[in-house]
């Protein structure tokens, strides 16, 4: 099943709605709760969602004043923790921090969803760009790009990446390489990053796909190999990883995002004031440093401009989708 046209046009127009109202509603000046503060990650403690939620916690708690707590909502492809928002206080007590993997992904590749991206919750802002990583196990013995497809032509049953989530950026990405290459690749659904990176250090799987926040530390711990990313420009904190544009394959760039959400029934100044506590906390220098390290590139933006990327990423992963040949479930 593929959205015909009507469908996209459907979907552009429900999110422009949204976007347009972001900017109609009068923001009047108000003030986070001094409470206890709730912000959901719809993925279980020790991911890369689940550590850089920790990290902004800790500092907001002194930021604030406040008791701020990150409960782990894992379930439904990390949509669980949307639905979890949207039955929430709009208080301004309860926030949800997520990527595009578990928003634009699941919004594209998912019949239904346990939430409506576009009605349900509303952007507050981004927090940063995460680049997807391809990556290779130690015992295949290759150090580049182009001896790991010489590597491929040399081994033809061995033509398979691991994928962190299937029907992701993570499974396109490594789809539409050996599309590029002219080598199919097939794709092997593992649950989460953990399981894929100990199949690529023992030896049992030659390739993996995931994001770069998951595999970094890795690669510098020498159990795996990043061979690329998949950002237009090499990582700040990778400065030494060729990007898919830099090896040959620049229709393959693309980045996905992290960010923070609100229910949509929070008023505008609430939404605005998170937006300046949020934004403000991410470019203090020690904690850019710290996200920075694990991979993400800061960036920040206010929750009109987040709603645009937002649409934006879903027409472009809606092409990927399709030339992947997935079909929504």
């Amino acid at each position: 099943m593929h959205y015909s046209s009507s469908r996209r046009k459907a979907l552009m127009m429900a999110g422009g709605a949204a976007a347009a109202a972001m900017v109609g509603r009068p923001a009047f000046a108000q003030s986070i709760p001094k409470g206890t503060i709730r912000i959901l990650v719809g993925y279980p403690a020790g991911g890369g969602t689940d550590v850089m939620a920790r990290l902004m916690a800790d500092r907001l708690k002194d930021r604030l004043g406040a008791n701020v707590i990150v409960e782990n909502k894992a379930g439904a492809s990390g949509t669980l923790a949307g639905a979890v928002l949207r039955d929430s206080p709009a208080d301004g007590s309860v926030i949800m921090y997520a990527p595009s993997a578990a928003t634009v992904a699941q919004r594209v590749t998912k019949k239904e969803m346990v939430f409506d991206l576009l009605k349900d919750v509303q952007t507050i802002g981004l927090t940063g760009t995460v680049s997807t990583a391809y990556v290779v196990s130690p015992t295949i013995g290759v150090n580049t790009f182009a001896e790991y497809v010489a590597w491929l032509k040399q081994n033809p049953k061995k033509h398979s990446f691991g994928s962190t989530a299937m029907g992701s950026s993570t499974h396109f990405f490594g789809v539409e390489i050996g599309q590029a290459i002219g080598i199919p690749l097939e794709p092997v659904a593992y649950k989460g990053a953990g399981p894929l990176i100990a199949d690529l250090s023992a030896g049992h799987a030659p390739a993996g796909c995931g994001g770069l926040t998951d595999f970094l530390t890795h690669h510098r711990g020498g159990k795996l190999k990043i061979l690329a990313i998949s950002a237009p420009k090499r990582a700040s904190s990778a400065p030494d990883i060729p990007t898919i544009t830099e090896i040959g394959y620049p229709k393959l760039a693309s980045e996905g995002f992290y960010g923070f959400y609100a229910s949509a029934k929070m008023s505008p100044g609430l939404v605005d004031a998170w937006n300046k506590e949020l934004t403000a906390l991410v470019q203090t220098p020690e904690l850019k440093e710290r996200l920075t390290g694990l991979g993400l590139e800061v960036q920040t933006s206010s929750p009109k401009e987040f709603a645009e990327r937002q649409l934006r990423d879903i027409e472009s992963f809606t092409k990927s989708m399709k030339a992947a040949g997935y079909t929504p479930e």
